[in-house]
């Protein structure tokens, strides 16, 4: 199995590098949101002084680090995988003797994601000469936003997998993930952080998986989270993680039965 994800990978990193354009157009979408609410608290917090008690040196901070998090835990499984099931190509990897979404497809997310953390590099240095962020890194943070960042790629994963596998039934998949996309943006702290929300919104995202998605490893690399808090968080996501899947497994299971390739 495993020459099978090496193979996947030099295939999946060599196609990459073909489509640059896309990558950049990528890029830009994760960037352009966290850059313009990176300014426009920046802005607010300097005129009033503090924003909620955060000054403008704590957004600098948090958005400059959600850039990275962001594209290192974020997936594109129905850009990959949609179209496949919707014009019957899905069919050609059914006969394979690998399950096309936890090969190709994730290795694909893999290679597109390393990629574009290449990419991103000179645009943080750029950034972090514009806003010298203060960001103190801890090796003891370092060490476990390994695993955080694992474990949120994975819940990301899966649950884009699930809504994907949406497209057995219907082709209006994209009106789902979107909605998706919306709760997860404001529940996972990409709009603003978590602690700026309303109480009742507070409340509501400790018990959604978002902010274990992208909230939790921001706050945990600025060294804003405890060790404590840190363990029982990581459990939560391997929770996320084994329920992402079994959801997962379900859908596909059901959808690959009634699947049907376009003329057959």
């Amino acid at each position: 199995m495993w020459n099978i994800y090496k193979r996947l990978w030099l295939v999946n990193w060599a196609e990459q590098w073909q489509y640059r354009a896309n990558l950049l157009m990528y890029l830009a979408f994760w960037l352009v949101s966290p850059i313009i609410f990176l300014a426009i608290w920046t802005t607010v917090a300097s005129a009033q002084g503090s924003v909620n008690g955060l000054t403008a040196q704590d957004f600098v901070a948090y958005y400059m680090m959600l850039l990275i998090v962001d594209i290192a835990t974020s997936e594109i499984t129905i850009h990959i995988f949609a179209y496949r099931i919707q014009d019957g190509s899905l069919s050609n990897q059914l006969v394979l003797p690998i399950h096309p979404m936890l090969t190709q497809v994730l290795v694909n997310n893999l290679a597109f994601k390393a990629l574009q953390m290449c990419a991103l590099v000179p645009i943080w240095a750029l950034l972090y000469l514009l806003y010298h962020p203060v960001i103190i890194l801890t090796p003891v943070n370092l060490l476990l936003a390994v695993p955080v960042l694992a474990l949120s790629f994975t819940m990301q994963f899966f649950a884009g997998a699930a809504i994907t596998c949406i497209a057995f039934w219907t082709t209006r998949i994209w009106a789902i993930m979107d909605l998706y996309y919306a709760a997860f943006r404001l529940f996972a702290g990409q709009f603003v952080p978590l602690a700026l929300l309303p109480a009742a919104m507070q409340n509501l995202s400790q018990v959604l998986p978002f902010r274990l998605m992208l909230y939790f490893p921001v706050q945990l690399l600025l060294g804003k989270v405890s060790l404590q808090e840190t363990l029982s968080s990581m459990a939560l996501q391997v929770v996320w993680c084994a329920l992402g899947f079994l959801l997962f497994r379900l859908i596909w299971h059901v959808g690959v039965r009634k699947f049907s390739a376009v003329g057959a």
